[in-house]
């Protein structure tokens, strides 16, 4: 849960645009925000120099500067709250001796991931400080960068969510028919492409791809753009051209919705438990309204409040398709 609420927040602090007003990193001395009105006009110099504040925001009062700072400020104090959330109940159960060989492993692991993560954070952040002066695109982090935090906060999100569905849900004694090994591929399959979608929104909001083609579901007057493969070498569009990024996540998402419907049709045919039968209509169901809120988005050239929920919405989905999964687990030899 606090990792959802860190993904959720991250999101909404790229959407107001304010995850460069803290300009540097310290794991304690940040922690105190600004008290004086002295304090905060040397936080705001700070912030002048560099080039978000000279290209973009040279026009910004300073209770402007307090909002976006505030933003990003809380963004970082809720990654470490999560870390906290982590490591302190990790050590009194390993001290406990509450913890089994491979769960010592997974804890680990996860607690490093953790760390890994805030790390990861700056280095995005640095992206977006740097000065450029051949380039005259608006001062942004780098959507690689960008893609990697978001990637890995889902990695981190998803492996957490499966330690604790695999030791709170049981197994159910499903017999190992044909038709339930292939839905449970087809299921792993569809959680794959989840993620992979919501991989591909990082791009979209890199580049802030959502306002390029307001349209749906031609992108203007045609299916495929003009400018689909504009930059060289063609590989590039995929992670550098708006309009590619946007027609990706296009494609990804109407072959997600597809991809569940299918799960959802196939899984009918087969005797299935009440628990499970309900993780695959809540998979449906999260499918549609995601397709919904992404489509209303676009529509509405990017609203904060419904792309977040749409931002939301992914994780939501791929909640939902790992719960699909646990439930379709193997029971062990």
């Amino acid at each position: 849960g606090a990792v959802a609420g860190a993904v959720v927040l991250g999101g909404v602090t790229r959407l107001t645009e304010s995850g460069l007003s803290m300009v540097d990193w310290h794991l304690v001395k940040e922690m105190k925000p600004p008290r004086t009105q002295q304090e905060w006009e040397a936080e705001f110099r700070k912030y002048q120099q560099f080039p978000e504040f000279k290209i973009l925001n040279h026009d910004m009062t300073l209770t402007e500067f307090k909002f976006i700072w505030y933003m990003e400020y809380s963004h970082r104090m809720w990654g470490r709250v999560v870390g906290l959330a982590y490591i302190l109940p990790a050590a009194y159960f390993w001290r406990k001796g509450w913890l089994s060989r491979p769960m010592k492993g997974c804890v680990l692991a996860l607690c490093g991931l953790v760390c890994f993560q805030g790390l990861l954070g700056w280095y995005m952040v640095k992206s977006g400080l740097e000065e450029k002066p051949d380039s005259y695109d608006i001062p942004r982090v780098s959507q690689y960068r960008l893609a990697a935090h978001l990637g890995s906060a889902l990695v981190l999100y998803s492996a957490s969510l499966w330690t604790g569905l695999s030791l709170l849900l049981p197994r159910h004694q499903l017999p190992e028919t044909r038709q339930l090994v292939r839905l449970r591929h087809f299921a792993h399959g569809t959680t794959a492409l989840v993620f992979l979608t919501a991989l591909s929104g990082a791009f979209v909001a890199g580049l802030d791809a959502g306002l390029v083609y307001n349209s749906f579901p031609k992108m203007g007057e045609r299916w495929i753009p003009d400018d689909l493969l504009a930059f060289s070498p063609t590989l590039r569009n995929i992670f550098e051209n708006p309009t590619t990024v946007q027609f990706d996540h296009r494609i990804l998402g109407t072959a997600t919705v597809t991809a569940i419907t299918a799960l959802y049709l196939f899984s009918r045919k087969i005797p299935l438990p009440r628990r499970t039968r309900t993780a695959v209509a809540s998979l449906l169901a999260v499918a549609c309204m995601q397709v919904g809120l992404g489509i209303s988005t676009l529509l509405l050239y990017v609203p904060t409040p419904l792309a977040a929920t749409h931002q939301s919405g992914s994780l939501a989905l791929l909640s939902v398709a790992l719960w699909l999964m646990a439930e379709l687990r193997r029971l062990p030899k």
